[in-house]
């Protein structure tokens, strides 16, 4: 006997278990989409509506066997080139989003598995630390402390700062700690006056003694997407390029040798000093992007690293620039 359809208000309110039923029928039971979607009595087309949200969401993760064994030769090379612990590599992807979001996805499994009880993380912001949400799952751990390690926008569209450290803190259960002042000040003067007299100056503290710290990079030039961008003007990108600026670490600019390039922007950024980050038990660094290379080696050169995730492109350019 053929199962009855479902209600549209019956599929509505039983949408999350009914999405993971599907997608464990279609991807660990073989089913078909249409056998699926007769054993869950919902029409075929629910069912591949079902199975691309489980996927958006990170509920599934489709890995692709061909080029793996690359990627893992790839990390292996970049372990011994540059002193990691370990280097994840994942398989390349054209677009810039794509590659944020497959970096990102990779991140949130390392950090499922990476996190103990009684350890402090310090975190930055950008789109592929926001995309290892999706695949970020770990188990409650006990006191823990999230340090966000930069300031916020104002108007934050795609990637809010703040969301970003108060969901990885609300997922573990642990305290966290919101770095609530603008990215971008108007000096040196009022940067200090904040960390003195409004209270960031616990955040400094304790950023100066992380277990984990969990940042991304990004590069500088007139094409690059770099979040940090949007904050400031093409005048002075122009000028950070022209004093040598490769790229930024949590809003830091840097040389490809990975000292602070001389620019006043530098001083008037809200967030924690590189050479604390450095002093963290563990530096994770996520990011990919051939065009990163240089502003990740810079990164390393300056902060330390001891997991580095990214793709085959970033790794490619790393790797040729070790030789």
């Amino acid at each position: 006997m053929a199962k009855l359809l479902r209600s549209a208000q019956q599929v509505l309110s039983d949408t999350s278990s009914l999405r993971l039923r599907a997608a464990w029928l279609y991807y660990n039971q073989g089913l078909t989409q249409k056998d699926v979607a007769e054993k869950l009595g919902v029409s075929r087309t629910t069912i591949i509506r079902m199975l691309d949200e489980a996927v958006k969401r990170g509920e599934v993760q489709i890995w692709i066997n061909e080029g793996i064994q690359e990627c893992i030769e790839l990390g292996l090379q970049l372990e011994a080139a540059f002193g990691l612990d370990e280097a994840i590599v994942v398989p390349g992807v054209d677009d810039v989003e794509g590659t944020a979001k497959a970096v990102g996805l990779a991140l949130g499994q390392f950090l499922s598995d990476a996190i103990p009880d009684d350890c402090t993380i310090g975190v930055g912001w950008g789109r592929t630390l926001t995309a290892s949400l999706a695949s970020f799952r770990p188990v409650r751990r006990e006191r823990v402390r999230v340090v966000s390690l930069l300031g916020g926008v104002l108007e934050a569209h795609q990637v809010n700062p703040i969301e970003f450290s108060w969901r990885l803190a609300s997922q573990i259960g642990a305290e966290c700690y919101l770095f609530l002042s603008p990215l971008l000040v108007d000096s040196k003067e009022t940067k200090r006056h904040l960390i003195e007299r409004c209270g960031l100056d616990r955040l400094y503290r304790l950023a100066e003694d992380l277990d984990i710290a969990v940042i991304s990079v990004g590069d500088i030039s007139p094409s690059a997407t770099s979040l940090s961008q949007t904050l400031i003007s093409p005048q002075e990108l122009q000028e950070l390029v022209e004093v040598g600026c490769v790229g930024d670490a949590i809003c830091n600019f840097l040389d490809a040798e990975g000292r602070s390039v001389p620019h006043a922007l530098n001083d008037r950024v809200m967030s924690v000093d590189l050479d604390k980050v450095s002093k963290a038990r563990h530096v994770v660094l996520a990011t990919g992007g051939a065009k990163r290379a240089v502003a990740i080696h810079a990164t390393m050169k300056r902060v330390g690293c001891h997991t580095l995730i990214t793709d085959e492109a970033a790794a490619k350019a790393l790797l040729a620039m070790a030789r």
